[in-house]
């Protein structure tokens, strides 16, 4: 009789899942579902988020457009919105010396023009901003800065043909426009429209900002490395412990703005501009367009928009690129005042008032408000009713 092995293991069939009928898939989709869509309403009601009359969103959060939209949902009816870049949110200047601010100051009413702006938001990001965020602007006033800056260069127009990176990627258009210099995987562009579709998501992209240091929770703990390899605090600690339900708020002393900053002085001591932009025509401007796809979204939202277009550093420019800046700009107004939408082209400001290109220091800000509310259709525009008839 042939020898059989003593170690002859007996088959065993391990069963390690669970399979759900359909009875189950519904006490499950009842379940989640809900989960969802409650859980960014209810955390708004419980993450305290302090305002005040010069807020602007922190630049460490400017991508946090779940928080934008509160911000906007918060705006008292009587305000104003002021929407814009960085610009309007004020680049090397305080939250006292915004453009907002120096408004507040002329209208003698706290809290009345509200800082709207996002840093490094361009028109295409703006559009997308507007569309998916900021659905409470209805039957507002609304002030809309134009930024010539954005069609100083194909590159700046996101018209170039070579592929770029740049900030607010998930606010442009992913499917409808084609940007050639855009070259993100069908992935990529659909979790950004997830993102600005599906409340829970943005609320998750919320907490990475706010609380994670843009990042996400497994990143997070893993940075910090000392220098001999070592892993950081950050491997150690809780990650809940980081949620304090306290929105960020921008540092009272921030070393990068403000007058005591080494970054707010004059662009130019001498104003003898060089600078040549290789600017766009207004008919190929994927800017342009874009700006005029948000006025129209407002108007139908039944807005009253207010345009400003710059003031642009004239200065900065050489003599002979500056006939193209010009004809850009009246084309602009020339637009507007073809649709009937109340607009104002600022005159340039001193040339010591501006830090760069487009935006001015504090002084500048002060004067342009100024100027603003001493403009006779600003004036108009302001004494309107809230709900123009189109």
């Amino acid at each position: 009789m042939a020898n059989e092995p003593h170690d002859k293991t007996p088959d065993i069939a391990f069963v390690n899942e669970m399979r759900l009928e359909a009875r189950h898939w519904l006490a499950v989709i009842a379940i989640v579902v809900p989960m969802l869509a409650l859980t960014p309403w209810l955390w708004k009601k419980v993450e305290r988020f302090k305002t005040g009359p010069d807020y602007r969103i922190p630049y460490a959060l400017s991508s946090d457009y779940f928080l934008y939209q509160r911000r906007l949902q918060s705006v008292a009816e009587s305000n104003i919105c002021v929407l814009g870049d960085s610009v309007v949110w004020g680049e090397y200047v305080r939250p006292e010396g915004t453009l907002t601010h120096f408004l507040n100051q002329q209208s003698g009413v706290s809290g009345r023009f509200v800082n709207g702006g996002v840093n490094g938001l361009f028109p295409l990001a703006m559009e997308g901003l507007v569309r998916s965020y900021g659905r409470a602007l209805r039957r507002e006033k609304i002030i809309l800065h134009c930024n010539l800056l954005w069609m100083t260069s194909p590159k700046a127009d996101l018209s170039a043909t070579k592929e770029e990176q740049f900030n607010h990627a998930r606010l442009v258009p992913q499917f409808t426009v084609p940007l050639r210099c855009y070259r993100a995987d069908f992935n990529e562009r659909l979790n950004a429209l997830a993102e600005r579709n599906v409340p829970f998501f943005g609320w998750v992209s919320h907490l990475q900002d706010a609380y994670f240091a843009q990042k996400s929770i497994p990143k997070w703990t893993l940075e910090d490395e000392g220098d001999d390899g070592a892993k950081a605090s950050n491997s150690y600690r809780n990650p809940l412990s980081q949620i304090t339900m306290v929105v960020p708020a921008e540092p009272e002393m921030d070393p990068q703005r403000g007058p005591q900053s080494p970054r707010h002085r004059s662009w130019s001591t001498n104003a003898t501009g060089t600078t040549v932009f290789e600017w766009v025509p207004l008919e190929k401007s994927l800017q342009w367009q874009a700006f005029q796809r948000t006025v129209s979204l407002l108007r139908d939202r039944q807005d009253d928009v207010f345009v400003v277009v710059g003031p642009f550093n004239e200065h900065l420019m050489a003599p002979a690129n500056r006939p193209v800046y010009h004809l850009i700009r009246d084309q602009i107004g020339a637009w507007l005042t073809q649709r009937q939408i109340s607009h104002v082209l600022p005159d340039t400001l001193p040339s010591l008032l501006y830090a760069d290109a487009s935006h001015p220091l504090t002084a500048g800000y002060e004067q342009m408000a100024a100027k603003l509310y001493g403009n006779s259709e600003f004036q108009t525009w302001l004494k309107r009713s809230r709900s123009p008839s189109r």
